[in-house]
Parts: C-alpha cells; sequence; structure tokens
C-alpha cells in the first residue's frame, strides 16, 4: 500500500525478463507502455468530459442536457463520437494534404502530452523531468502552431483570416501565462512539477502568490480558447475559425483537443498553486494522494465551467486590450513584487505568509486606482466628444429654425 503503483512497475519488469528479455530491453518496453496507458486514460477521459460539461451547462441554464441515450444521456458522448467516425473525410481541392492533416494531431498531441510531467500521486509521474514548467510552455505553443497550420493549409481566406486572430490571441496570452509559471517555480526553487508540489506542503502557493493563481487560470482560459475568450472556433459565426474545411474524424480531433485542454489546465492549476496529490496521509496511501488531485482538478474544471456558462463571447479588441492593458502589468508588478518580497522574508524576519499577502493586497489596491483613474480619463474624454457634437448641432439647429 505504501508504493502500489511502484510494485506494479516492478511485477512487469520480472514478468518481462521472466520471458528472456534483457532488463534494459524490458525498461524501454515499460516506459512505452506507460505512455499508451496515460495516453489512451487521457483521450478516454474526454468522452466523460464531454458529458459532464453538457450536463453542468444544462443545469446552470436550467436545461436538461444529454439525457436519452443511455442512463442519464450518458452515452451521448459516444454516440456523436461514432458519428464523427463515419462520417464522409472530406479533402478539399487545393489543400497542402500533408499539413493540412498534421495540424489536428499536432493539436490533440499537445495537450496530452503536457500530462507527461503531472504529478498524479506520490511516485506516479510520467517522467519527472527537471524543467517541467519550461516543458509546459513549449508544448503549449505547438498547439499555437497546430492553428496556424490548419488555417494556412487549408487554401481557404477564412480559416487563415480565423487562424491569424486566434494566434493574435494564443500568443498575446501566453505572455501573462510564463509570467506567473515563474512564480511558483521562484517560490519553489524549482522548474521540476514534483519539487513545486512538495514545497507546497506547508502552504499551498495560492496562498502566497494569489494573484498570480489568477492570472495564470485566466490566461490559460485564454490559452486554450474557451469561453469567453472561444474566439478560435467562432462557433456561433456565419463561418467558423480556422478548421471550417474540416470534417469527419479531423474535425473530431480538434473537438478532443478543446475539451482535453479545459481539463488539462485545471490539472495544473491544481499542481502548480494547489498542493496537487497533497493531503492528510497521501504519503502513506499515494492512492488517496491521487484522489486529492481528482477532486481538486475537479474543483477548478467546474470553475472552467461555471465561467463559460455565465459569461458572454468577448470581442477580438476587448480580449487583446483586456491582455495588454491589465493582466500582463498586473502579472509584471506581481512578478516583481513577488521576487523583492520573497528577498525580504529572511532580512525582516517575518512570517512568509502574511508577507505575501500584503504584498498582494498592495497589487490589487493599486490596480483598482489605476482602474478608476483610467475609467474617469476615458469618461471625460467621451463626455468632451458629446459636448462637441452638441456644440456643433446646435448652430445648424438654430439656423434652420430662423429660416
Amino acid at each position: 500500500m505504501g508504493d502500489p503503483f511502484g510494485a506494479i512497475g516492478q511485477w512487469l519488469l520480472d514478468l518481462l525478463t521472466g520471458w528472456g528479455l534483457a532488463p534494459a530491453l524490458a525498461a524501454v518496453l515499460l516506459k512505452f507502455l506507460g505512455a499508451a496507458v496515460l495516453g489512451t486514460a487521457v483521450l478516454v477521459l474526454t468522452f466523460f468530459l464531454i458529458w459532464v460539461e453538457r450536463k453542468v451547462l444544462a443545469r446552470l441554464q436550467d436545461r436538461l442536457g444529454p439525457n436519452r441515450v443511455g442512463p442519464w444521456g450518458i452515452f451521448q458522448t459516444l454516440a456523436d463520437a461514432l458519428k464523427l467516425v463515419v462520417k464522409e473525410i472530406i479533402t478539399p481541392r487545393g489543400v497542402d494534404v500533408v499539413v493540412f492533416y498534421l495540424a489536428p494531431l499536432m493539436a490533440v498531441m499537445s495537450v496530452v502530452s503536457l500530462w507527461a510531467v503531472v504529478p498524479l500521486a506520490p511516485r506516479l509521474i510520467g517522467s519527472d523531468i527537471n524543467v517541467g514548467v519550461l516543458y509546459i510552455v513549449g508544448m503549449g505553443a505547438v498547439g499555437t502552431l497546430a492553428i496556424m497550420l490548419a488555417g494556412w493549409s487549408s487554401n481557404n481566406k477564412y480559416a487563415l483570416l480565423g487562424a491569424f486572430r486566434s494566434v493574435a490571441q494564443l500568443v498575446s496570452y501566453e505572455v501573462p501565462m510564463v509570467l506567473s509559471l515563474i512564480l511558483p517555480t521562484m517560490l519553489a526553487g524549482s522548474m521540476g512539477m514534483v519539487e513545486i508540489v512538495e514545497q507546497q506542503r506547508a502552504v499551498w502557493f495560492v496562498a502566497l502568490a494569489p494573484l498570480a493563481a489568477l492570472i495564470f487560470f485566466v490566461s490559460s482560459i485564454a490559452e486554450a480558447g474557451k469561453a469567453p475568450f472561444d474566439l478560435l472556433e467562432a462557433e456561433s459565426e456565419i463561418v467558423a475559425g480556422y478548421n471550417i474545411e474540416y470534417s469527419g474524424l479531423v474535425f473530431g480531433m480538434f473537438y478532443v483537443a478543446e475539451f482535453l485542454h479545459g481539463f488539462t489546465i485545471s490539472a495544473l492549476t491544481a499542481v502548480l498553486f494547489l498542493g496537487g496529490w497533497l493531503g492528510p496521509w497521501a504519503d502513506q496511501f499515494p492512492l488517496l494522494g491521487f484522489v486529492y488531485f481528482a477532486v481538486k482538478t475537479a474543483v477548478v474544471y467546474f470553475c472552467v465551467i461555471w465561467i463559460r456558462g455565465s459569461l458572454p463571447r468577448f470581442r477580438i479588441d476587448q480580449v487583446n486590450s483586456i491582455n495588454w492593458k491589465l493582466i500582463t502589468p498586473v502579472a509584471l508588478a506581481t512578478l516583481a513584487v513577488a521576487a523583492i518580497t520573497d528577498k525580504l522574508v529572511p532580512l525582516l524576519g517575518w512570517g512568509r505568509l502574511p508577507l505575501h499577502l500584503a504584498a498582494n493586497g498592495l497589487i490589487v489596491v493599486v490596480t483598482l486606482f489605476a482602474l478608476r483613474a483610467y475609467a474617469r480619463s476615458a469618461r471625460r474624454k467621451l463626455d468632451a466628444r458629446l459636448d462637441a457634437l452638441h456644440r456643433r448641432a446646435q448652430p445648424a439647429s438654430s439656423t434652420s429654425g430662423a429660416h
């Protein structure tokens, strides 16, 4: 019970070596087997996530949701998947065929690959590399490249314009996301995901850096293209975005990547800021640690669905303005203040938690004052413009009255 996952791995290794395989070859085969199991589990989980999201959105909007195919409509997602599988895959004329079909594969791969560095439980992780945070940033960029390739290879100007709009959003929101990722790295003193979880035994990083956790959560939603930042697909418009020319199963792969990405950012938020698998008796019972991790991820994922069902979609100019005028400056300020505060903790001899909370509170107060000043300035400009229009219209009305 102290290490069930390690015991299973050792049993499989003994089984393979007992069949006459060399220990080195058996270890390599186990690595491939572990990757296949993790990737398959994540992809199968997507079917359940789609059903959960539909049900939760239905409850938020006073609807029933899926309720016909299977008990509680639980097999509705399987029916939809079967429909996509049997649909014809149409290759439009003039597309770059290799790139056209490589893009959906890259979209799914970029999301599934993120789970390789997510610690699911004590001593249960795909690959404990010491640059796990950097790996997350790099694999996230592959998804952006997949969207650009899909729009460029489709031989459709609407798809290309949709890809440009999507990449503008994704690249913009990667800036505050990376800045917020530096905070747990700095607080833990490591870029390894396991070490970041271990360093949260005393206090979760969401308490030390609540602003960074909020910025990471919001920018990750935008980077994943979830509502209210879902300008990537533009499903309510006459012509959709980068994936307009895709059909059948290849379109379904973009669909899978979108839903899985929402759950993946929830898992990353739980690991980076909510202590991951940490909890009472998690070290003694790793399966209990996995339950803690799943519960924390589910709570964050519910917030993702809640936001999707509550807020309307932003315009593209609003999306970029919010990022460059608010989120990115606050992220820079949070990073600078947190670095200074962490150095002051040993010098002042104060507690780490109250000092960091005070620093975050100071940033919130300054941000609110700056927003108030900006709103007043914008209101004055609008009033001045209206006054000018009113003065310009008055002589014309008085002249017409004299005539």
